[in-house]
C-alpha cells in the first residue's frame, strides 16, 4: 500500500494506482478527455495535469503511479491556468457549434469547457475540413476530432483492425485512416467501437431518421418496424427510465411515433435458430465439421471481419442470415400475403444496436423477397432515441403496448440473442430437442454465458459430444481463428459476435464516456429469457403456423430462397 496526500486528505493505495484512480476512489475528480483505462492511458490530451508538491512542471494524473509521500494538487491556481490553456488550445481546432452536433449534451469536452466557464474566450481557430462521405455507415467529422486516439486504441488494442492512424506532427497533427485511404476502402468492419469510445462528436453513424420519417408520412406505404434483442435493454438509458422502459412501452412509443405495424426482431431470431440449427445438425452428422467448425453468421460486424482478414474460412460460416435479413424477406412474402399488402408498398425498418446493419441491409444480394432490399432502413439506438425525442414523446409516460402479430411472438432464447453466447445457447437448446426428441433444461447450456473474452463447452447430447466455443470482440475472435489454423483447439460450432459484450455493448448503443454498459445490459435478456413462458425456439407457435402455412420445414427450397445467402456473393465494400 501507498500512502500520499491529494487536495489536503491523506489517501492510502495498492502500489500501482495512478493519481487518477486515487483521485476518484475518495470523490476528487480530475477532469480528462483522452484516457480509457487499460486502452488508452498516453495523456494526450493534457487535462488531466497535476501539482506534484516539489516539482517545476506539472504530471499527467491518467498514467502516473502513485508513490509513497507525494503531496497533490488537482485545482492549484498553476493547475487552473495551464488546464484552461490546454482546453482552449483544443477549442481552438474544434468546432464549436455544439447545437448542431450529434453529442450535443453528452460530449466530454463541451462538459469541461462549459465546467470552465468559457464565454467566447478562444484562441484562434484552425479547423479541420469535412471531407466525410455522407452516404458510408461510419462518418468521421475531422473538424470535430480532438487527436485524443481514443478510436486508434480501441481499433487497434481491442479490435486488432488498425483502420485509424496518427498522421503529421505538432499542431498539424491529425487523425485519419491507415495509408490515407478512403475510409469506405479500408478493411472497416463497421462495429462502432471508435464511435462509442469517441468523447465528442468527430464519428458517428449515418443518421437514417429524416428517410425513416418520410416513409411515415407517405400515404402510399405500410411501414413496418422490428426491434432487435438488445434495444431494449438500452433505448431508455437517454430517458433515465430505469425499470419503466419496457419492451412493450417501447412498443407503444414506436406505435405513437406513427409505424404501422411494430415487431420484435426476437421472433426472427427463433426463426434463425431453426434455420442454421438444421444447418449446423446436417454438417455435424455427415463429418464436415471434423477438422473446422461452422461459424455463425447473425453478425455483420464479424461477417465483414471474416471476409476481409479470413476469406479463406468465409466457406465455413453458416449460410443463414441474420435475424434482422429473415425478418425483412419474411415480412415483404408471407406477412405481406397474410395481410393482403401489396409487398412494394411495404417499408421495412429495423432498430439495431449495429452500424453493420446498416451496411448489411445494402448488401446485393439480400433482396430474396423481389420487391427491393427485404430491409429498407436501419436506425441504431441512437437514432431512435433522438427520434423520440424531435417527435416530443414522453416515453414513460407511454401505456405498455404488446408486438403485432404474427411476427412478433418470440421465445426466451430468442431474446438472448443479445448478449455473447445467446446465439450458441438458443442453437444448444433446439439441437438437443432434434438430437434427442427431448427437451432439456434451458439452462443447462448457461456455461456459454458471462463477459469471458472467450469461452469453450463440450457437450454431451444422447451420447454425442459437441464442442463448442464462443468469442467477442475481434481482436479476440483474431485470436480463436489463429488457434484453430494452428491446430491447438478444435470446435464443432462457434459463435462470434465483433462488439465486446455481444450486441448490448454495440456500436450503436447509447454512450456513456468511460463506462463499458454490455455487462449490465445482459443480464436484463437474461431475465427475460427466464420469465418466458416458451424457451425453446422450436416450439414458438408462430414459428411453428410460419413452417406450417408457408415454408414447410427448416432448410426447404422456399426456406433457402428466403433465408439464406451465398456469403461468398456480396464484397465488404460494393459499390
Amino acid at each position: 500500500m501507498v500512502t500520499l496526500t491529494i487536495n489536503n486528505h491523506k489517501v492510502t493505495v495498492p502500489e500501482n494506482t495512478t493519481i487518477l484512480q486515487a483521485a476518484n476512489g475518495v470523490g476528487i475528480r480530475i477532469p480528462h478527455l483522452c484516457y480509457l483505462k487499460d486502452v488508452n492511458e498516453i495523456a494526450a490530451c493534457r487535462v488531466c495535469s497535476v501539482e506534484l508538491k516539489g516539482k517545476t512542471r506539472l504530471i499527467t494524473a491518467c498514467n502516473t503511479v502513485c508513490a509513497e509521500g507525494m503531496e497533490i494538487f488537482t485545482n492549484s491556481p498553476k493547475v487552473r491556468k495551464a488546464r484552461r490553456t490546454i482546453v482552449r488550445l483544443i477549442l481552438s481546432q474544434h468546432d464549436c457549434r455544439c447545437a448542431m452536433c450529434v453529442r450535443s449534451g453528452n460530449c466530454s469536452l463541451q462538459t469541461i469547457a462549459n465546467e470552465m466557464g468559457f464565454l467566447g474566450d478562444r484562441y484562434k481557430t484552425e479547423i479541420e475540413s469535412f471531407d466525410a462521405n455522407p452516404e458510408f455507415p461510419l462518418i468521421r467529422d475531422r473538424s470535430r476530432c480532438i487527436k485524443c486516439m481514443r478510436c486508434v486504441q480501441v481499433c487497434d488494442k481491442i479490435q486488432s483492425l488498425n483502420i485509424w492512424d496518427v498522421q503529421n506532427t505538432g499542431k498539424r497533427t491529425s487523425v485519419g485512416t491507415k495509408d490515407g485511404q478512403c475510409l469506405e476502402n479500408v478493411d472497416c468492419s463497421l462495429c462502432g467501437q471508435c464511435i462509442t469510445h469517441c468523447p465528442v462528436g468527430a464519428l458517428r453513424e449515418r443518421d437514417d431518421v429524416a428517410k425513416v420519417l418520410n416513409a411515415l408520412n407517405d400515404p402510399e406505404k405500410v411501414v413496418l418496424v422490428q426491434v432487435a434483442p438488445a434495444v431494449r435493454t438500452a433505448w431508455g438509458e437517454a430517458f433515465n427510465m430505469g425499470e419503466l422502459a419496457t419492451e412493450k412501452r417501447m412498443a407503444a412509443t414506436l406505435r405513437h411515433i406513427g409505424f404501422d405495424y411494430v415487431f420484435d426482431t426476437n421472433f426472427a431470431a427463433d426463426l434463425t435458430i431453426m434455420e442454421e440449427t438444421n444447418e449446423f445438425i446436417e454438417k455435424f452428422k455427415s463429418g464436415m465439421l471434423d477438422d473446422f467448425p461452422m461459424f455463425t453468421s447473425c453478425c455483420p460486424g464479424w461477417m465483414r471481419f471474416a471476409k476481409t482478414q479470413f476469406p479463406e474460412i468465409v466457406d465455413h460460416i453458416s449460410g443463414s442470415k441474420s435475424p434482422q435479413q429473415m425478418f425483412g424477406a419474411v415480412a415483404k412474402s408471407y406477412f405481406a400475403k397474410v395481410k393482403g399488402i401489396d409487398p412494394d408498398k411495404i417499408v421495412c425498418v429495423s432498430i439495431m444496436p449495429c452500424l453493420a446493419k446498416k451496411a448489411e441491409a445494402d448488401i446485393s444480394v439480400m433482396k430474396s423477397a423481389g420487391c427491393g432490399n427485404d430491409v429498407d432502413y436501419v436506425l441504431t439506438t441512437r437514432e431512435l432515441n433522438r427520434m423520440i425525442k424531435g417527435e416530443a414523446i414522453v416515453p414513460d409516460l407511454m401505456p405498455e403496448e404488446d408486438f403485432d402479430s404474427p411476427l412478433g411472438e418470440y421465445t426466451g432464447a430468442g431474446v438472448i440473442f443479445g448478449a455473447t453466447g445467446g446465439v450458441m445457447e438458443a442453437a444448444l437448446r433446439t439441437a438437443h430437442k432434434v438430437l434427442t426428441g427431448k427437451n432439456p433444461d434451458p439452462d443447462s447450456f448457461s456455461v456459454v454465458r458471462g463477459m469471458e473474452k472467450w469461452k469453450e463447452a463440450s457437450i454431451e447430447i444422447n451420447g454425442i459430444t459437441v464442442n463448442a466455443a464462443v468469442v467477442h470482440g475481434l481482436g479476440n475472435t483474431r485470436e480463436l481463428i489463429k488457434a484453430l489454423k494452428r491446430g491447438e483447439v478444435s470446435y464443432h460450432f462457434v459463435e462470434v459476435m465483433a462488439c465486446p459484450g455481444g450486441c448490448v455493448g454495440g456500436g450503436g448503443q447509447p454512450i456513456h464516456d468511460g463506462i463499458e454498459m454490455a455487462e449490465t445490459r445482459a443480464p436484463i435478456l437474461y431475465d427475460l429469457d427466464r420469465n418466458k413462458s416458451i424457451r425453446f425456439s422450436h416450439e414458438n407457435p408462430e414459428i411453428i403456423k410460419l413452417y406450417d402455412d408457408y415454408l414447410g420445414e427448416p432448410g426447404s427450397e422456399i426456406a433457402h430462397r428466403l433465408l439464406h445467402v451465398d456469403q461468398n456473393a456480396w464484397k465488404v465494400n460494393e459499390k
